[in-house]
């Protein structure tokens, strides 16, 4: 099943307890970021951002006793758009409360090696994230197989990374 509109919003919204992910890539070539990704990448900062959709979403399940998180494997040097994502991005929505973690593989095994980017909700549905090779975006297709896998990717992802704020200061 392909996801896209309001269904795919609603996963965000109508989850009960857990919204979790799983991001491998170096980068996501995301139309809505190009603007400010390249005005990045010439130089400018990003001053503090103001409660946006997402943050105001994350603060909301927050406060409502439901979490949002999230693993991404990467290895150094960081791209330019992970640059861009951390101070874009994570920095604000780990403020909201999501719990952001880095797994570094630059000078070891990948632990969750063959793993694809994935959505979980409530450890019971999974939302593939396909992508090209270069970031774009395929589709979200709704996994309709077993999920067991997909929660031991998440337990040996969160085992194995660090808090977001403890990468970007180490």
């Amino acid at each position: 099943m392909l996801l896209a509109g309001e269904e795919w919003a609603a996963k965000f919204r109508d989850f009960k307890h857990e919204a979790w992910r799983l991001e491998t890539l170096p980068q996501y070539l995301v139309p809505q970021e190009a603007e400010e990704l390249a005005q990045f990448r010439a130089g400018e900062t990003f001053a503090e951002v103001s409660e946006d959709d997402w943050t105001a979403q994350i603060r909301r399940h927050k406060a409502e006793g439901r979490s949002m998180g999230r693993v991404h494997v990467l290895r150094r040097p960081l791209s330019d758009y992970l640059r861009f994502e951390f101070a874009r991005y994570y920095r604000h929505s780990a403020q909201a409360g999501e719990d952001i973690r880095i797994l570094d593989v630059t000078d070891r095994e990948n632990p969750v090696e063959g793993f694809q980017d994935f959505w979980m909700f409530d450890r019971s549905m999974v939302v593939l994230m396909n992508y090209e090779a270069d970031g774009t975006q395929i589709n979200r297709v709704l996994h309709g197989g077993d999920v067991t896998p997909f929660l031991e990717a998440q337990r040996i992802a969160v085992a194995e990374s660090i808090p977001f704020a403890e990468y970007v200061t180490a």
